[in-house]
């Protein structure tokens, strides 16, 4: 996934798998706080109602847990991620967007709360590296 400056190709500094994790969970989360019985009954596959059968496995503590557990470099890179998938920065901006979201977390920053607290985080990971031409989707997982 590291990829020279030279091509304009950036390093994200976090693996997709590990972006993919975040999404999944939080669509997940996302998925229970607006799911409502009927529709679990109708889409037996869906995130919502697969939550439903192991609502431990994916609870928002673990997911703050598995973001507390990554290293400075790669909270800040979600971030980075969740801002250029809010339009705040574009993939040209990068560095700039990397240099303030590790800014943002110094000296023991709570990027789990940070990040949760934004609205529809899964899809603005996901819309984050899109921006840069790839795609989570693809995954296997």
């Amino acid at each position: 996934m590291a990829r020279s400056m030279e091509d304009d190709d950036i390093d994200l500094g976090i693996s997709l798998e590990t972006v993919a994790t975040v999404v999944d969970h939080a669509r997940a989360l996302q998925g229970q706080e607006e799911t409502d019985e009927a529709q679990l009954s109708e889409d037996e596959n869906s995130e919502a109602a697969l939550l439903q059968e192991n609502p431990e496995e994916l609870t928002e503590q673990t997911l703050r847990d598995f973001i507390d557990q990554l290293n400075e470099d790669e909270q800040a890179a979600l971030i980075a991620l969740a801002w250029t998938g809010r339009g705040d920065y574009g993939p040209e901006e990068w560095e700039e967007a990397l240099r303030l979201a590790a800014e943002r977390n110094e000296g023991g920053g709570d990027a789990a709360s940070y990040l949760l607290g934004m609205d529809m985080l899964g899809d603005l990971l996901a819309e984050g590296v899109a921006a840069f031409g790839l795609s989570i989707e693809d995954l296997e997982r």
